[in-house]
């Protein structure tokens, strides 16, 4: 049997915060970040914008992208300051 309108969660409601993290999404992505460290002066502006909390850190500094949940936007090549992080295809595309 269907549940009627007054059984069905809301549309557009995180009901369980965090969720994402049990989910491997980056399989999602045609294209991945590639972080050229040398360049990287540890802003963390990737790290602040980054929908999905794919970068990790250690001491307050940027050390790897997580690309188990990594979708592959792009939002951390267009705000990085030093233009050290490229998008490239990701070879699962």
């Amino acid at each position: 049997m269907l549940k009627g309108w007054r059984e069905v969660s809301p549309g557009a409601v995180i009901e369980a915060p965090g969720s994402t993290a049990a989910v491997e999404t980056g399989t999602w992505r045609s294209k991945r970040p590639i972080v050229d460290y040398s360049r990287c002066v540890h802003c963390m502006i990737c790290w602040i914008f980054c929908p999905d909390d794919c970068f990790r850190t250690e001491d307050g500094k940027l050390v790897s992208v997580d690309f188990f949940h990594c979708k592959g936007c792009g939002i951390c090549a267009v705000e990085c300051p030093k233009k050290c992080i490229a998008m490239e295809e990701d070879a699962l595309a």
